[in-house]
């Protein structure tokens, strides 16, 4: 989506839903954000969520109607649409990777996980691989050094490149980091092209890269580190609504069932989203099921939250921002919602 278009996207949400408005702005009490969650909905209340993938599973598994009550869906994904959206009080919820909530606080926005998704076995489920260019040679990651390397700041594939190079005891002085958006096939052309060397590619591009140019060469590589965080996150004047509050409680709570619908429902769900909604092939789509593995939706976020903290001090030390505590970009009042639901659904 072009600036352009995002921007009018934007305008018609907050114009449509009102969602500019807010607690403080309305005369209203604030919720405070240590206060218990309200647990029923008020009558008229609505929040704007950014989430397309999992709209879609809740019309497949038939449970949209329990939510579009009080959820309005908007076509926006990924960390700078959010956290536009977010700037524009356009949006209550986003789904993003590790690295948006973080860059938002960096940049003065106040935002709040309230719900986390990895993988089980992440290492041998990543969501990335190392895409190397046709006549590059890199078979370990000791090999990256003096190459070019695809670099995205603020961006999960560019926090990833970091994160290699540390593990490989390499620093940004040791390569050279250009810098583009990994957006679609950005990456995978700039490979073929040869303008970089290597770059962080994900999803169906890894299949799609290699059977296009691994006839002239093209290869991935493992890079070895957990890259599958996923999180639901909301700007905090959506939660000093108590009416917002309640519905996005119920949200998370309709997520988590939704990720383990897509789980157990694997064919509906490469039908239904990857063929029909993306216009992907069967076989893309059972590529990334299969690639994806099974979620891990924990009511623990102790260890998120130390991966989480290892992140931001690595970020911190390379782009010279203040270091945070990841402790505090999570609402911990939402720790157990999803997997309760979850286990709710199970019964």
């Amino acid at each position: 989506m072009s600036r352009k278009r995002l921007y009018a996207a934007l305008a018609l949400l907050a114009l449509v839903t009102g969602c500019s408005g807010n607690a403080a702005a309305d005369g209203a009490a604030k919720l405070s954000l240590d206060a218990a969650l309200p647990t029923t909905v008020p009558d008229g209340t609505k929040i704007v969520v950014g989430d397309p993938a999992t709209e879609v599973a809740l019309k497949l598994s038939g449970q949209y109607d329990k939510v579009s009550k009080y959820v309005q869906f908007a076509n926006l994904s990924g960390g700078p649409q959010t956290t536009e959206a977010f700037r524009a009080h356009a949006l209550d919820v986003g789904s993003v990777a590790e690295i948006p909530p973080i860059h938002a606080t960096w940049t003065g926005l106040h935002v709040k996980i309230v719900a986390s998704k990895f993988r089980q076995d992440p290492l041998n489920h990543p969501i990335y691989q190392l895409g190397i260019a046709p006549g590059t040679t890199v078979k370990t990651l000791s090999d990256l050094r003096g190459k070019k390397i695809a670099y995205s700041p603020g961006q999960a594939q560019g926090a990833l490149v970091l994160k290699v190079l540390q593990k490989a005891g390499l620093t940004k002085n040791d390569v050279k980091l250009v810098e583009l958006p990994s957006t679609g096939d950005v990456y995978t052309n700039a490979l073929a092209a040869k303008q970089v060397e290597v770059a962080p590619i994900g999803g169906v591009q890894i299949k799609r890269y290699l059977a296009k140019y691994g006839k002239d060469g093209a290869t991935t590589i493992p890079h070895g580190i957990r890259d599958d965080a996923g999180h639901l996150y909301v700007p905090t004047e959506s939660l000093e609504d108590s009416g917002k509050a309640a519905a996005i409680r119920a949200y998370v709570a309709a997520w988590g069932v939704a990720q383990i619908w897509i789980d157990t429902h694997p064919k509906e769900w490469i039908q239904g989203y990857y063929v029909k909604d993306q216009g992907l092939t069967e076989s893309d789509g059972q590529w990334l099921v299969d690639n994806a593995g099974h979620p891990d939706i924990s009511a623990d976020w102790s260890g998120a939250i130390q991966r989480q903290q290892a992140t931001i001090e690595l970020l911190a030390k390379e782009t010279g921002n203040k270091v945070i505590q990841a402790k505090d970009l999570y609402d911990l009042r939402f720790q157990t919602v999803a997997a309760d639901a979850i286990k709710a659904g199970a019964k």
